[in-house]
């Protein structure tokens, strides 16, 4: 697969790879770091013909507690006109397209804080499994951004309802991981010690599957759930997010 990654750590054999998230001394923060080697990883995939699964989880106490939000500043320059933060927004975007449209079946094994742009990370997965002690959030708008980071808003949208996803947003409110099954974006909520068991026992049966089955069926899907979608206005988020960042940067040093 890759090798010398610093903020993921990589098992693999023929048919499954598990992706660990492994930064937990910033509660596994997505910096530009991580979201290369993401890209890296999930590139890397059509290199490898004969994996099925994709298994993403996150060292340390939680799974993700969303973007690194340190490195804005230093990505805002009046002089290039912040590309350098929407790169990294477009980044983001990219990465969550591959996440989604990879013709392996992909899982989030969710503990702790799943937050942010992290719960983004995980919706994109194709099944969800969470620890029964698990918490999740969408805190943009209450630090003063709009969700606008991987297309997250649309993705939610599609999975979880427009009335449910917009009281989720327009609140910020913390919610459990049985809220997170009703709303659609937990598959399966078990205690902590059992997440390894249960995704062992979605793969077992992914890996008897056909592969040119399992592509065909990932790309009806992917085509179904865009089908209602007349233009796609995650296109903007990159804008979006660079305009929010730079304002509260700019409030911030007033």
């Amino acid at each position: 697969m890759i090798d010398d990654l610093k903020a993921l750590h990589i098992e693999h054999d023929d048919a499954v790879v598990k992706v660990r998230l492994n930064s937990p001394e910033t509660g596994n923060a997505i910096s530009g770091l991580l979201l290369d080697e993401l890209l890296a990883v999930l590139g890397a995939l059509d290199d490898h013909p004969t994996t099925r699964v994709l298994v993403l989880s996150g060292a340390g106490t939680d799974f993700c507690l969303g973007g690194d939000r340190t490195e804005f500043p230093s990505l805002l320059s009046p002089e290039t006109g912040n590309a350098s933060m929407r790169a990294l927004a477009n980044k983001a975007r990219r990465m969550c397209d591959l996440l989604a449209n990879t013709g392996v079946v992909t899982i989030a094994r969710l503990h702790g804080g799943v937050v942010g742009a992290g719960l983004g990370l995980a919706v994109f997965c194709d099944l969800r499994v969470g620890a029964d002690t698990s918490h999740y959030r969408i805190p943009e708008l209450g630090l003063g951004v709009p969700p606008a980071w991987g297309g997250i808003t649309a993705r939610m949208l599609y999975e979880t309802g427009a009335a449910r996803i917009r009281e989720l947003l327009l609140t910020a409110d913390r919610f459990d991981a049985n809220r997170a099954a009703e709303l659609a974006i937990l598959h399966k909520v078990v205690p902590e010690d059992q997440l390894d068991a249960t995704v062992d026992r979605w793969t077992k049966p992914l890996l008897r599957r056909s592969p040119t089955a399992l592509r065909t069926t990932k790309a009806m899907l992917n085509s179904y759930a865009g089908a209602h979608r007349l233009g796609d206005a995650t296109l903007f988020d990159a804008e979006l997010l660079t305009a929010a960042v730079t304002a509260a940067e700019a409030a911030r040093r007033r």
